[in-house]
């Protein structure tokens, strides 16, 4: 059903909005949008960095099980 919407579909479809909505509701609502994915995008770096911290910090933890406490004194 929507394959066949094409340009001018799109258009008549976009000035309904405009109309309905006015150009103050749009511009603020695509405000919050950007701010939405600029927030997503920080939270998938900030996310990433700890992965990164934790697998660093994975690798330095020493073993500590009495085994290993053993085998060291020896």
């Amino acid at each position: 059903m929507l394959n066949n919407i094409g340009l001018p579909g799109i258009l008549l479809i976009a000035i309904v909005v405009l109309v309905l909505f006015g150009r103050g509701k749009i511009s603020n609502l695509m405000g919050e949008v950007g701010k939405g994915i600029t927030s997503f995008k920080k939270g998938i770096n900030e996310g990433q960095k700890e992965l990164e911290e934790e697998t660093a910090t994975a690798d330095e933890i020493k073993d500590v099980t009495p085994e290993a406490a053993e085998k060291n004194k020896a």
